[in-house]
């Protein structure tokens, strides 16, 4: 019977190499179950068959309209039920898809229309406003996300003649547009066989079934939660729950409570918010617990871990956290309290997954090995400090760069291997530990490479800090430091008290640091940041906003 199962289990991977056939193969196998809804409804929702009904529908009114195979259609929207509706009503039928970020600014939106060719669009209510009067002007069809009526569209185009085709492994299934932290757009080009053989090594890292519960808290825009949360979910025949607003923490806690999720993808960030708003609070407001902290540190970690297994609706089995490098403090807490985390590691470029950590795997700093399917090496190693850039190889790295050759090749070795620019050492067992990211990495006075996140994972981890971020300016290292909404109460503190208390602050922050990182890592200063850092996706702080100046707590004070 095992072996039974395994032969089929192949037969299945073999036969899913386009997202046309997972589309054909869930809709059909799962057709009874529950694939999306609200996570406090079932209206709005879809089973596996009638999403293909409302998908076959969909098509064929692109179809009327001349939106055939290889023709461009945009998404613009929150996460919803209807985003994976319209997604396969495009993909499966030979058109491509083009997901734009809902944070995107109307600029940004304009600029990956006009780039992508899209003739489509898909835009939510919501997000209508960031849709120009222009790009409206030169879409064939607007369509309504939230009802898909039609809402605008070109009635001499109407010629019933876009043809659709059964895509290829190696056609293009979407283009996914990315500014990441540098600043520099680009359109990621993935092909069926990169994202069907990703949704595979899913499959293959942490296997999941048709009884899962997934909660969706990250944008569908975004191939972390696209490849993860929509695409594997729907290999599975699981069920994914959505949220109508943004994850805060009073609406998550109750989503946490009514779904009682079995898996869950999120940033690092989210759960080190709950580490430092809630798990440190808890333990230095509880005597037992500071004594347990200091004597008897894994057994407190396992009563708070537990606490906290029941704040995620008590039937969590997987926590992936990816999109960025979490923090070794919150790490080995969750290490020590047996939460069922794992971490991720990848990027857009490869659809997404290419490494992963999780149950005796876990290491903290680590992100574990290569996935199934993929090969992972480090490329020109200083022999001195084992550092080198991570470089992969495998069926989920993309096609390339749209409209640009020449960042393509950049993107690839000689010998064809993707440069993720991330630089990393390995130890003994081959674990990949990451450093930081090549373009981040600033040269020391002599010749030593620095890592900002080193640093920031130090400044982070001290009292007061909710975020950082380290710069180099004229050859000195500062130090952005963002405090914790509750340390300091802007409109409560005087003037006079407010630089006080920021001074004798920034004071323990630069002591602190200092005395916790190398002599060529010594930060000269602080800057206070009152307004939130502007973030990707991901969460991941847009870097190149801030290397030259950034708006201080004193210079806003000076201008008022």
């Amino acid at each position: 019977m095992i072996q039974l199962y395994k032969r089929m289990q192949r037969m299945r991977e073999k036969y899913v190499d386009t997202l046309a056939k997972l589309y054909e193969y869930a809709t059909t196998v799962y057709s009874k179950n529950q694939y999306t809804q609200w996570y406090n409804t079932k209206e709005g929702g879809y089973t596996f068959s009638s999403l293909k009904a409302k998908c076959d529908s969909l098509s064929k009114k692109l179809t009327q309209y001349g939106i055939g195979a290889g023709d461009k259609v945009a998404i613009l929207s929150q996460s919803m039920p209807n985003w994976s509706v319209a997604f396969f009503s495009i993909v499966p039928f030979g058109r491509i898809a083009i997901p734009i970020l809902p944070d995107s600014s109307q600029n940004e939106v304009t600029n990956i229309l006009e780039h992508s060719e899209s003739k489509v669009i898909f835009v939510s209510q919501k997000l209508m406003s960031k849709l120009s009067e222009e790009c409206r002007a030169k879409m064939t069809l607007v369509i309504d996300m939230d009802t898909f009526e039609v809402i605008q569209s070109d009635e001499e185009k109407f010629t019933c003649d876009g043809r659709t085709s059964v895509p290829t492994p190696e056609d293009i299934a979407t283009i996914i547009y990315t500014s990441g932290t540098t600043g520099s757009a680009k359109g990621v080009v993935l092909s069926h066989r990169n994202l069907a053989s990703n949704v595979i090594t899913c499959y293959h890292s942490c296997k999941r079934t048709e009884k899962d519960r997934w909660l969706s808290v990250l944008p569908m825009a975004h191939t972390l939660e696209m490849t993860l949360c929509m695409l594997y979910p729907m290999y599975c025949g699981a069920t994914v729950y959505y949220l109508p607003k943004p994850p805060v923490a009073s609406l998550l806690m109750k989503a946490l409570k009514m779904v009682k999720p079995t898996t869950m993808l999120t940033v690092p960030l989210i759960i080190e918010k709950v580490y430092k708003g809630s798990v440190l609070p808890t333990i230095q407001k509880s005597r037992t617990l500071t004594w347990m902290n200091e004597h008897m540190n894994g057994l407190m970690c396992r009563i708070i871990g537990m606490k906290l297994k029941a704040t995620f609706g008590g039937h969590i089995s997987f926590y992936g956290i990816g999109g960025a490098k979490l923090d070794p403090e919150v790490e080995r807490f969750l290490l020590k309290a047996n939460f069922p985390y794992a971490i991720g590691y990848g990027l857009t470029e490869t659809s997404p997954l290419l490494g992963y950590s999780m149950n005796r795997w876990r290491t903290v700093g680590s992100f574990g090995y290569p996935v199934y399917n993929v090969k992972l090496k480090l490329h020109n190693v200083n022999p001195e400090t084992g550092e080198g850039e991570v470089v992969a190889k495998g069926p989920n790295v993309m096609l390339g760069y749209y409209k640009d050759p020449k960042r393509t090749r950049s993107a690839f070795t000689e010998d064809g291997w993707f440069r993720t620019s991330d630089i990393a050492v390995q130890d003994e067992k081959g674990r990949f530990f990451i450093k930081g990211r090549n373009n981040n990495m600033i040269l020391g006075p002599s010749g030593e490479n620095i890592y900002p996140e080193e640093i920031e994972n130090v400044i982070n981890n001290v009292e007061g800090v909710s975020e950082s971020i380290v710069v180099e300016r004229d050859g000195k290292l500062v130090a952005l430091v963002q405090p914790n909404e509750n340390f300091i109460q802007w409109d409560k503190e005087g003037e006079d008290k407010l630089y006080e208390t920021l001074d004798a602050w920034k004071a323990k922050l630069l002591k602190v640091t200092n005395k916790n990182v190398s002599k060529a890592s010594q930060v000269s200063s602080i800057e206070v940041m009152k307004e939130p850092f502007e973030k990707t996706a991901t969460q991941k702080i847009r870097r190149f906003k801030y290397k030259d100046s950034a708006p201080t707590v004193e210079e806003e004070q000076k201008s008022k």
